[in-house]
């Protein structure tokens, strides 16, 4: 059977990589603020790190040579900078954390079509910036999905959001607004076709 060129062999994103200073201290730092869990490393490395997990994610540590190897990366909270972003059910359980262990931290929200996302933006022990935010409330929309085009095979009719809105407040939603109704009239009717 012969592939297609356009498919990726990629799953899922494994793990990150940090170079750090002290690997016990940051492994304190993702065991304590992030919930992260050390993990067995293969042996036969031949330099000093870690492997956590959590979140469906690895974190590998790897310790430097000498702390003159590393730039201070810390330094002004910029969420423009480099970083990893972790989704979070409990904004203020992370914020009281944070305080409790002295970790400064700023607060930024994004607003797209109605809906707002909070960020939460700080620096582990080696100047890595971490983001925890509520993303999940973005809907992950390829850019080819606007304009929309409804592809349902139970369906017949051109415009089947006229159950559900009128025509004009159907062409002031934004895309993003469209794709989720869309894909809610769609898990309907696939619904109902499946309950026949």
């Amino acid at each position: 059977m012969e592939r297609s060129s356009s498919m990726q062999p990629q799953l899922s994103l494994n793990h990150v990589s940090f170079v750090c200073k002290s690997v016990s201290r940051t492994v304190k730092f993702y065991e304590e603020v992030l919930g992260f869990v050390l993990i067995k490393r293969p042996s036969s490395f031949k330099f000093e790190g870690a492997w956590l997990f959590n979140h469906g994610i690895g974190i590998h540590l790897l310790e430097c040579n000498s702390s003159n190897e590393i730039l201070d990366k810390k330094g002004v909270i910029n969420p423009r900078d480099n970083h990893i972003s972790f989704q979070c059910s409990d904004f203020w359980l992370v914020i009281n954390k944070l305080e409790a262990m002295n970790i400064e931290y700023v607060k930024a929200e994004v607003e797209e079509g109605g809906i707002k996302v909070d960020q939460l933006f700080f620096h582990d022990p080696d100047g890595y910036m971490i983001e925890i935010c509520n993303c999940e409330n973005l809907p992950v929309l390829p850019l080819s999905s606007c304009p929309l085009q409804k592809i349902s095979p139970y369906s017949n009719r051109k415009s089947d959001m006229s159950l559900l809105l009128s025509g004009e407040e159907w062409q002031e939603l934004a895309c993003a607004k469209k794709v989720e109704a869309l894909m809610m009239l769609n898990l309907v009717s696939d619904m109902m076709a499946i309950s026949l």
